[in-house]
């Protein structure tokens, strides 16, 4: 994102607050731990038969955890909300989301949130979100706190979103990739690493991925 992997984006996010890491991933795995290297822990979730959910990632992790609490953030997130406040005061025992500019409702912005551990130890490795399985239920016993945090929140699912993320990062600059080379016109572009833009190309609001791949937004 403005040059940076997501990913990486997300570990420095976590790692300026937690000492320990670790990284969900079910599609890539291999890529994905070779990207991360040392700096987290990989869970790989391809042996389970269906894709998890974060509750259920979280149960994935108990070996792992420890007895720990856990510390929650979307690897597909752009976002410069300041997390700070997630932690400030928090007792270890109440279930606290950091929602972005407003209250946990449903469709709600998440930018993190924290699982107290002993919600982390019994929380299980099956398909489970964490709204069903800890916000809810923490609210009915009155252990759900929400705090609002200000600043710029892209959730990147979407070609659109990943783009106008980038163009965030970049403060409205093309962003190119290492290795890439850009022969042609560009502009409000992301130019993959290693991608080739050709001489006679022009390219507006549109993410070259390789020589066979180009997603035009529009």
């Amino acid at each position: 994102m403005g040059g940076a992997q997501l990913v990486d984006l997300a570990l420095a996010r976590v790692t300026a607050i937690a000492a320990d890491v670790a990284v969900n991933a079910r599609y890539g795995v291999e890529q994905i731990v070779e990207h991360v290297a040392a700096r987290a822990h990989v869970s790989d979730e391809r042996g389970y038969p269906e894709e998890l959910g974060t509750a259920g990632a979280i149960g994935a992790l108990r070996e792992w955890l420890d007895g720990r609490a856990a510390l929650v953030v979307n690897g597909d997130t752009w976002t410069d909300v300041d997390m700070a406040p997630l932690l400030d005061g928090w007792d270890g025992e109440r279930v606290r989301v950091l929602v972005h500019d407003g209250p946990l409702v449903p469709g709600a912005r998440i930018v993190a949130s924290l699982v107290p551990a002993a919600d982390a130890v019994r929380l299980p490795a099956t398909p489970l979100g964490l709204s069903n399985g800890l916000w809810w239920p923490a609210r009915e016993e009155g252990r759900l706190e929400s705090v609002s945090g200000s600043g710029r929140f892209v959730s990147c699912d979407r070609p659109r979103d990943y783009l106008l993320a980038n163009m965030l990062a970049s403060g409205g600059e093309s962003v190119v990739g290492d290795g890439a080379v850009v022969d042609g016109s560009i502009e409000r572009s992301v130019i993959w690493p290693g991608a080739h833009v050709r001489s006679e190309e022009v390219l507006t609001d549109a993410i070259r991925c390789d020589d066979q791949t180009t997603v035009l937004v529009r």
